[in-house]
């Protein structure tokens, strides 16, 4: 009898060690439990981002024929941010610089060849997202301050030029997407509203002037979570 239930226990806890096994309680990989959760959105990261950009620039009195014209240009740099993870809820916030050949050039007979644009500029934002997995599309908006530059190059090849800090605000869209646990991808589209300021000193011709500097970016980035 000793022997026959040593041998029934030895079944049961063979058939009890079987089942679990196929259930996968003691893998990681189940699809029941993980010991790590199946996203980590929450820390601090940073990285590069670029992009280009496109808008208008208007400008008045108008130097040329028009006092709205048509700006481009890429943007190339960086950002650095925090993001909490709620549940699958994010929340966050990022900071970005990105220099930038956003503008446009105008030749004016007589005059010389005008140029206005904005040199770099930088966006301090909240963002706020749905973590589905690995991806995450999110809404962001907030403050945005930038160099903007006027210059006039005359037909003796003499350039003057004069800067202005711009102030504004900027809002958008994104979709960032992990690749690792550390490292992600995002796509993001911005609207950036810089404001009006005015650019005093420049030749004849040209004079005083106030500019206006409003653009969309199309940007795509690489962030490292720490």
């Amino acid at each position: 009898m000793k022997r026959l239930g040593i041998m029934l226990s030895a079944i049961l806890l063979l058939t009890s060690a079987s089942q679990a096994a196929d259930l996968g309680w003691n893998s990681g990989a189940s699809p029941i439990y993980s010991p790590t959760p199946a996203t980590g959105w929450s820390g601090f990261y940073a990285g590069v981002s670029g992009g280009y950009g496109f808008g208008t620039a208007t400008v008045t009195p108008a130097p040329g024929a028009q006092a709205s014209n048509a700006t481009g240009g890429w943007n190339l740099g960086g950002q650095a941010g925090y993001n909490m993870d709620m549940g699958g809820f994010i929340l966050g916030g990022e900071a970005d610089l990105q220099w930038s050949n956003v503008g446009y050039t105008e030749d004016i007979p007589g005059v010389g060849s005008f140029k206005a644009g904005i040199d770099f500029y930088g966006t301090l934002r909240g963002r706020a997202g749905m973590a589905f997995g690995q991806v995450m599309p999110y809404v962001t908006g907030g403050i945005a301050a930038g160099r903007g530059s006027a210059s006039l190059t005359n037909p003796g090849g003499v350039t003057t030029s004069q800067s202005a800090t711009h102030m504004g605000w900027t809002a958008g869209i994104g979709l960032e997407a992990q690749a690792t646990s550390n490292i992600s991808i995002k796509a993001e589209y911005l609207y950036v509203d810089l404001g009006t300021q005015t650019y005093n000193g420049l030749p004849a011709g040209i004079g005083n002037i106030d500019a206006t500097q409003r653009f969309s970016v199309v940007r795509a980035g690489l962030n490292y979570k720490f």
